[in-house]
């Protein structure tokens, strides 16, 4: 299995990331695709990617999110193309070591993107990353937190192919848009819980389908630390509602995670 978005970085596994990797490992992980919310993020994402370990991969994407973290009051804010920074410059030059850009995408939830000024701010930065992807041919991670429409139809406008449309919140109807784009659909254990996130599997065909788990987000439990094992739990609830096996949708999804992040396939120890 490729957990094809995770945030491996993430503070909440200092304390036991060897642990959270060699568990993942245990179950059947082979690759960890891991995200960055913010140019701050960049180093350490580098820097486990860069770690020659004998189980799993750690496949790093640079990119910066939609949301970001004011650096005075540490309220959270609308992303701006001030946001990028230095940021364009450094996934160009870690490119070779890059399976894909992201996280990038919209995020218009009232309190993040209360007015069209922020809501055009975070479509200058997801354009302008999603150009560079297409520069470098690398594949868009892509987040659209009540954004979906917003998100596909900008994608689509930017010529964008190569894309993974993580976590996605949007209804049916624009996911077959997206489908009809060739656009993938990763699914994070929280399906377990989620009426949306099962009827989207239902719209999806299986061959677009990936699994990722967010970590240490979107875990089956509400308020639990999710991590890269979980990945089973998506495979599981997938499965179900197509009315496969747990192996097959394993399979299926290993395949299509290696057609999208190809530079994975060279590094897979398994």
């Amino acid at each position: 299995m490729i957990d094809c978005h995770c945030h491996i970085s993430a503070s909440e596994f200092d304390v036991d990331r060897e642990n959270v990797l060699e568990k993942a490992f245990s179950a059947g992980v082979s690759a960890v695709v891991a995200v960055t919310e913010s140019s701050a993020d960049f180093g350490a994402v580098l820097g486990l990617a860069s770690c020659c370990r004998e189980d799993l991969v750690i496949a790093p994407c640079l990119g910066v999110h939609p949301v970001q973290q004011d650096v005075g009051s540490g309220e959270q804010r609308s992303a701006c193309m001030a946001d990028l920074e230095g940021a364009l410059a450094e996934i160009r030059r870690h490119s070779n070591l890059l399976v894909g850009i992201g996280e990038v995408g919209l995020d218009f939830q009232p309190r993040i993107a209360p007015t069209k000024v922020e809501k055009d701010g975070q479509r200058d930065v997801l354009r302008a990353q999603a150009e560079l992807a297409k520069e470098l041919d690398l594949p868009l991670n892509v987040h659209s937190r009540s954004a979906g429409k917003p998100t596909v139809d900008l994608l689509k406008e930017c010529g964008a192919t190569n894309v993974v449309l993580h976590a996605f919140d949007g209804r049916a109807a624009v996911a077959r848009v997206g489908v009809e784009a060739g656009f993938y659909f990763s699914i994070p254990p929280s399906i377990v819980r989620s009426e949306q996130t099962q009827k989207l599997v239902s719209v999806v065909p299986l061959d677009q389908l990936l699994l990722e788990t967010d970590s240490p987000a979107l875990g089956p439990e509400k308020q639990v630390r999710n991590e890269p094992s979980n990945l089973q739990v998506s495979a599981d609830t997938i499965a179900s509602i197509k009315g496969l096996t747990a192996d097959e949708v394993k399979a299926a999804t290993t395949q299509n995670a290696l057609r999208l992040f190809s530079k994975i396939k060279p590094l897979l120890r398994r």
